[in-house]
């Protein structure tokens, strides 16, 4: 069982000052909270790729490298690219020399992006929305095969026999798929006998036990050894030493965030009873001190059969310092208990 965390690396207000971080001391923190999530022992960080005012990281490679070489074991992914509006060889080109500085703990994290502002930011069509990511995958996937690539698409031009460079340390380059939660993106990942992370943000995460079995039953029938295959979440949370004070820091920036997002895209009001029915055993909020924290993944574990947890944190901007110690506690307490319940399944 891996343990880990992912962040957008959120520049949203501060909603005690109003004040707003800038993009680069974001970014700093950031380093600094993936530094301190190897030190701690914590198995993955994930950085996840935006466009917009309110998230910092528009390159989630260059982010991770910067941590690459302060660092020993952590491994380092992107959650997500958005491939759909990327260049697959830039991106395999960026991974894998992210792989070299870091000598072989690099990982793609490939989806086609709940937010779309990358789309017309480099100039693609939103009606191409699936055939651009369907297209882009199997450019990918082609590239991390080969060192020499012919290949002929729709949506980019043509390569003929052509190679990229810089080849990764690790062989094959690791390329998740990433998911909402969507049956068809599911099956494509287990088709293709490529590991799976599901985002589990709302709802009860047990509703996600059947994609879970989808997914593998998808890999079965092409071929792959379903025990060979691994499925992590994506949720959201947060820990301090105690259950009720964990919950206080974390709700008024989730607040925010949601209710900010939900203006957007037409949610209703995201509230304090909406925030802690989700802290329930059954809810997708993993928010607490690390016995419950750890409670709730292990029950996960049992119940839908993933491998690896990566917390999101924080959800909005919080203070870096609460954000460094539930880090801090994610690795040194949660984490080892999670890993010994998880040895006696």
């Amino acid at each position: 069982m891996e343990i880990g965390i992912s962040t957008f690396v959120e520049t949203t207000p501060d909603v005690n000052t109003g004040k707003t971080i800038s993009h680069a001391e974001r970014i700093r923190e950031v380093v600094e909270e993936i530094v301190l999530a190897d030190q701690v022992g914590l198995d993955v960080f994930g950085v996840g790729e935006h466009h917009r005012e309110d998230f910092a990281a528009s390159n989630p490679a260059v982010i991770l490298a910067a941590a690459a070489s302060q660092t020993k074991r952590i491994r380092l992914t992107s959650a997500v690219t958005v491939l759909s509006s990327d260049d697959p060889v830039r991106v395999f080109q960026e991974f894998a020399t992210l792989d070299a500085i870091s000598n072989g703990r690099a990982e793609i994290m490939a989806g086609r992006g709940s937010f779309i502002e990358s789309f017309p930011l480099f100039g693609y069509d939103l009606h191409d929305y699936n055939e651009l990511f369907d297209e882009k995958l199997e450019l990918l996937l082609q590239i991390r095969q080969s060192e020499k690539v012919t290949w002929q698409g729709k949506h980019r031009p043509a390569i003929r026999n052509l190679g990229v460079y810089p080849r990764p340390v690790q062989n094959p380059l690791p390329v998740w798929i990433g998911s909402g939660g969507n049956p068809e993106s599911v099956v494509r990942a287990g088709t293709l006998g490529l590991p799976l992370v599901l985002a589990i943000i709302g709802g009860r995460p047990l509703q996600f036990a059947p994609l879970v079995q989808l997914y593998k039953q998808a890999a079965a029938e092409a071929g792959h050894d379903p025990a060979k295959l691994t499925v992590a979440s994506h949720s959201h949370g947060f820990i301090a030493e105690d259950r009720e004070e964990a919950a206080d820091a974390f709700f008024p920036s989730t607040q925010l965030v949601m209710n900010k997002l939900g203006k957007e895209r037409g949610w209703g009001h995201y509230g304090r009873a909406s925030f802690d029915a989700a802290r329930s055993l059954e809810g997708a909020l993993y928010v607490g001190d690390p016995d419950t924290v750890a409670e709730k993944i292990i029950h996960l574990r049992k119940n839908v059969g993933i491998t690896r947890f990566m917390l999101h944190v924080p959800v909005g901007s919080m203070p870096h310092e609460q954000v460094m110690k539930a880090i801090e506690l994610l690795g040194t307490k949660v984490a080892p208990k999670v890993r010994e319940e998880v040895a006696g399944l």
